[in-house]
């Protein structure tokens, strides 16, 4: 279980989208445990040269307020007005994305590009409209959960799907939002947060055959697509086989 608190003070400058992007990467990698970020994993994520990774991290340091710890070879972690910025940005990309899928009826494979773009700018007021025109919800379409206008967040214990190691049921909690052409492959055969899947086979190399809720059809999931899939740990015995 994660559970991040902040102070309930919002930002009144505006981060540019650069480090905004930097400042999610290194939460994510980071994970629940906060650890440190190596300057070749955020490169990697975000298919940037080692040497910018480097300028960045030292400018993000050096701020009158910084927004990270870094050493050169230890590493990066968020320092807490930097989680704070996180934090925040998270909670307006995963509101903005409910908000287009629910609201504006946008496709599920589409909401994470447009939130992209969106979720650096909009104002503590619009927010807030948003939120409350959701009925302040808890997570978004892909199963993630939204921080709290306060900062806390919660995620609910999960595991890959490619961590399973034989049959049974289980409850999707999250897709990964990050592949538009794996999400419309997951949507097409039913799988979204809150479905049910029955592991019928399991072969680590060749892929994964499944039922989705009651259906009959067994379908193949190759090892590249259950990635992206989480599910609660524990089994569900009531789940018709």
């Amino acid at each position: 279980m994660w559970v991040e608190t902040m102070p309930d003070v919002r930002r009144s400058t505006r981060n540019s989208e650069s480090v905004d992007n930097y400042l999610k990467a290194i939460l994510f990698l980071g994970g629940t445990e906060e650890r440190r970020v190596t300057s070749s994993s955020l490169a990697d994520r975000l298919e940037v040269a080692p040497a910018s990774v480097t300028n960045m991290l030292q400018k993000l340091a050096g701020a009158a307020e910084p927004m990270v710890e870094y050493e050169r070879h230890r590493g990066v972690k968020l320092s807490p007005t930097g989680k704070r910025r996180a934090l925040e940005v998270v909670r307006h990309h995963r509101l903005i994305e409910t908000f287009l899928f629910e609201i504006l009826d946008y496709p599920i494979d589409e909401v994470h590009d447009e939130a992209e773009r969106l979720e650096h700018f909009i104002s503590e007021r619009f927010e807030e409209r948003i939120a409350a025109k959701l009925g302040y919800p808890t997570s978004d379409p892909h199963g993630h959960t939204i921080p709290t206008l306060s900062g806390e967040m919660q995620e609910p214990e999960s595991i890959p799907l490619t961590d399973v190691a034989g049959e049974g049921s289980y409850l999707i909690a999250s897709v990964s939002d990050e592949d538009g052409e794996k999400l419309r492959q997951l949507k097409t055969i039913g799988i979204a947060p809150g479905a049910f899947v029955h592991v019928k086979k399991r072969d680590a190399m060749a892929g994964y055959w499944l039922r989705v809720g009651h259906s009959l059809e067994l379908v193949e999931l190759a090892p590249e697509i259950a990635r992206e899939i989480r599910i609660a740990p524990e089994p569900q015995p009531d789940f018709p086989a």
